[in-house]
């Protein structure tokens, strides 16, 4: 297993959960983004519950809103189908009792904030390019990999 340190570095413990729509969207992609995608090649990627939803309203709007076409979809469907993505099997009531405090202490949505408590976990560190999510996440403590608002090398 391979992961992305704030040095650059290949961390070969540790696992993350990610936030990946920004692969899907041809005017979002970025080098962090692609890094991350590089580091994920042979990794298992915890994710919240929420993350395939997520990722078909993602798909959805960008339809919708003719941003994206069928090739587009269909690079980011073959990304994701090697993606080793995990879904988090938390109980509800779990969700309730871990998540909820942070969205509230960190002035998330719940659904950051369900990325948060996964990266609160030990060995896994979080992806993401949300400057709000990301900052959360240096205040609570949570391993980042190489942050977006990181100066490039």
């Amino acid at each position: 297993m391979k992961w992305l340190t704030k040095d650059g570095a290949l961390d070969r413990d540790c696992r993350g959960c990610l936030r990946s729509t920004a692969w899907c969207f041809p005017d979002e992609g970025s080098d962090y983004a692609d890094k991350v995608l590089v580091a994920l090649d042979g990794v298992s990627v915890p994710v919240p519950a929420i993350w395939s939803l997520e990722v078909a309203n993602g798909i959805l709007v960008g339809e919708r809103s003719r941003r994206l076409h069928q090739p587009e979809i269909q690079r980011f469907s073959t990304l994701r189908q090697n993606l080793s993505v995990v879904q988090d099997a938390q109980p509800a009531e779990e969700n309730l009792t871990n998540v909820l405090p942070l969205a509230r202490e960190y002035g998330l949505s719940a659904y950051d904030a369900a990325y948060l408590e996964i990266s609160l976990r030990p060995s896994a560190p979080l992806a993401t390019s949300d400057q709000k999510l990301e900052k959360a996440a240096r205040r609570a403590g949570a391993r980042l990999l190489a942050s977006v608002s990181d100066p490039p090398r």
